[in-house]
């Protein structure tokens, strides 16, 4: 075993799925999380991928209320009956995943969040974030931005940065549990757009790990082909 594999073996694991959205964007009826994606719900792809690492980590669904009959519904349908514990999503998603965070009993370990709609994410990744946030205390997955980027000021004038300094967010985003918990003590504020926002400002340092462009978050129909 390496030293990676035994820092993570040494761990709990947990992973909480936040899985709020809506088929406004998708001009859909239905949640997006639960459309077909090959031949299965993009939500069942999701988990998938989290029970493929090994250990897998101990999952917690976000959903909410609304949706608890209709996941239901599919599960039997496509006869998955994950090792899972669901639980209420909130209005916001900091108010969901605190909600997810909630269910974890444990006091110590690792917690992954990630987005539903993000069914293309690797084992390999998942692991990779396991294994950093065991030394690091934190591991947030990122890309490289592709294309030139300028900045707007509020009088809509533009300038030309250095886009090797940016990075594009992904999830999961990892992190000691003990950390996480005290992070979330805190009330919601209007910058917290991920769980990594959310650890910054508590004054946690974040370590970036790299994701794949592949790992992408179905929002839009383009998306879905």
């Amino acid at each position: 075993m390496t030293d990676q594999l035994a820092d993570v073996a040494a761990h709990r694991l947990f992973a909480i799925i936040v899985a709020g959205g809506s088929g406004s964007r998708m001009k859909s009826s239905i949640s997006k999380q639960f459309l077909p994606l090959n031949g299965k719900p993009i939500l069942q792809h999701t988990i998938e991928r989290f029970l493929a690492v090994s250990p897998a980590p101990q999952i917690i669904l976000v959903l909410p209320a609304r949706d608890l009959l209709t996941w239901a519904t599919l599960c039997e349908q496509h006869d998955f009956y994950p090792p899972i514990e669901t639980v209420n999503g909130g209005p916001t998603r900091f108010q969901s995943v605190r909600n997810g965070l909630a269910a974890i009993r444990a006091t110590d370990g690792l917690v992954a969040v990630h987005d539903g709609v993000r069914p293309f994410v690797s084992p390999e990744i998942i692991q990779h974030s396991f294994e950093t946030a065991a030394r690091t205390g934190s591991a947030v997955t990122c890309v490289p931005v592709k294309d030139s980027v300028r900045i707007v000021d509020t009088e809509g004038n533009s300038q030309a940065v250095d886009r090797s300094r940016y990075r594009l967010v992904q999830t999961p985003q990892t992190f000691r549990l003990d950390l996480f918990r005290q992070a979330f003590q805190t009330e919601e504020q209007p910058f917290f757009t991920d769980c990594a926002s959310v650890m910054e400002h508590a004054g946690f340092p974040i370590t970036l790990i790299e994701g794949a462009y592949e790992n992408i978050k179905i929002t839009t129909p383009e998306d879905l082909p």
